[in-house]
């Protein structure tokens, strides 16, 4: 079915949450390329279509449904602005098969933004391609390592860490393409200063006492103190002082560098001792560059290993390096999850950890677990949201007798009495419209229950709900046999 075609608005379409960080070329390449459609009431598209296209929604109401047997079944009914479906693996190609998994349905006149296929292949690529190459890695490493997980679950965990690894991995990639283009122009900077410096009427031992000034500089940034904003608002008052004293042009611009950097009066009252006068603004000027040149690599190196951390986070929380069956640390399973979604808790959510670092490893589908961990935390930050965002996620582990326990405590509204024994059905969700499927803990009981011959329970009053995944130490049933379907 093909909707009524509507005016593009790059600015309307940055107001949706998945472009609001994109510049105003990005936008207009999407308004370029995509289009608004306007549909009515009925079918948008089908389960099992070939998936031409990528739906966010501008207003209006979707419901989404999946076939289940010969019925189709409900799954999402949502009015929130920016929600979005269809070809969702379309930056996979044609190594995966591209069709719909789901039908997607309006029940009142709805706006899409729409993107064919191809082009939100394309935009992925080139605008995310670390992303892009991660998220292939574990598409095609889930789909062998949880191949008794059905079609949905496969879905379910794989839209869940997509949105979270890309959020992640911009930060730090961004910072680290900033850093590179001003560490750029720093340098060139930096040449034309020595240039000047060169030409001037300094000797060979001028010259080399500047060097060796440059390389004390550049150690001294290395270990550079940390400093409380009080205490590095009052150096750099004192450093902007002295450069004014000494004829430095634009010292409140110079002077918070060298404080960032771990420099103070007594460091360039020894510059000034060891340069001619005539060349000290040309030596601070050249040790300003220096510093900065040193800070920017600072950055860059942050960032690089902020996102090899998350490489090694995706490749611990999908095992795609490791054996489906085998022996795993719970401790490394939890923390690499607690990585992959720090995303989505907000500021106002507090974790703890308790663990008991003495309790031994156990014998698991460790990329299930971590599934299983994603679910129950997913639903911890969404119960803390729901009574306002401000709470605590504990994650407890501990010795249960002959097994061992890992219990995740939220301080959000707790679960009602009333549906307490309903909430591990399919299909059963207690978040608002729009925000859950119902399968996050039907497949967690079926992990951790069929799978790993464990248990999974809830204890709840408002203010205090506790999930306690209890796994035994040792294995009942081979790892041949416990194939099973979840």
């Amino acid at each position: 079915m093909s909707g009524r075609l509507m005016p593009c608005s790059p600015r309307e379409v940055s107001s949706l949450f998945l472009f609001e960080k994109l510049g105003p070329e990005q936008l207009g390449r999407l308004c370029s390329e995509g289009r608004v459609e306007l549909f009515q009431p009925g079918p948008v598209y089908t389960e099992g279509d070939p998936a031409t296209c990528f739906f966010v929604m501008i207003e209006g109401t979707v419901v989404l449904s999946r076939r289940v047997g010969g019925d189709d079944v409900e799954v999402t009914r949502t009015s929130q602005r920016g929600v979005y479906a269809g070809s969702m693996q379309a930056y996979l190609g044609d190594r995966v098969r591209q069709t719909y998994t789901n039908s997607m349905r309006v029940t009142e006149p709805t706006r899409f933004f729409v993107l064919p296929a191809d082009v939100f292949a394309g935009v992925m690529r080139e605008w995310f391609p670390m992303a892009v190459h991660l998220l292939e890695g574990l598409f095609f490493g889930s789909k062998s390592t949880q191949a008794a997980v059905g079609q949905r679950e496969r879905l379910l965990a794989l839209g869940s860490l997509s949105a979270g690894l890309t959020h992640e991995l911009n930060n730090p990639a961004a910072a680290a393409v900033r850093a590179t283009a001003t560490l750029r122009e720093r340098i060139a900077k930096m040449r034309r200063k020595l240039r000047v410096i060169a030409e001037g009427p300094f000797s060979r031992e001028a010259l080399a006492g500047l060097i060796e000034i440059q390389e004390r500089t550049a150690e001294r940034v290395a270990k550079a103190p940390a400093l409380s904003p009080l205490e590095a608002s009052d150096r750099e008052d004192l450093l902007t002082d002295w450069l004014e004293e000494h004829g430095i042009d634009q010292a409140w611009q110079v002077s918070p560098t060298f404080v960032q950097a771990g420099l103070d009066v007594d460091w360039l009252e020894q510059v000034a001792a060891a340069v001619d006068e005539e060349i000290l603004p040309n030596a601070i000027g050249w040790l300003n560059y220096t510093v900065e040149t040193e800070l920017l690599m600072n950055e860059i190196d942050d960032s690089t290993t902020r996102i090899s951390h998350l490489v090694d986070a995706a490749k611990q929380y999908s095992q795609l390096d490791r054996a489906p069956y085998r022996e795993a640390d719970v401790h490394e399973l939890l923390d690499s999850t607690l990585l992959m979604l720090s995303g989505k808790r907000g500021p106002g959510i507090r974790l703890v950890k308790e663990y008991d670092r003495t309790i031994p490893r156990v014998p698991a589908y460790p990329a299930e677990l971590n599934q299983v961990w994603t679910n129950l935390i997913d639903n911890a930050v969404s119960a803390i949201n729901s009574a306002g965002g401000q709470g605590t996620l504990t994650v407890r582990t501990a010795l249960d007798h002959e097994r061992v326990l890992v219990e995740f405590r939220d301080t959000g509204p707790g679960v009602p009495p009333e549906i307490r024994s309903r909430i591990f059905d399919p299909f059963f969700t207690t978040k608002p419209v729009g925000e859950g499927t119902g399968l996050g803990l039907d497949i967690s009981w079926r992990i951790v229950v069929n799978k790993h011959h464990g248990t999974l329970r809830v204890e709840s009053v408002p203010g205090d709900t506790r999930f306690q995944v209890l796994l035994p130490l040792t294995a009942d049933t081979p790892a041949e046999e416990a194939e099973e379907s979840v």
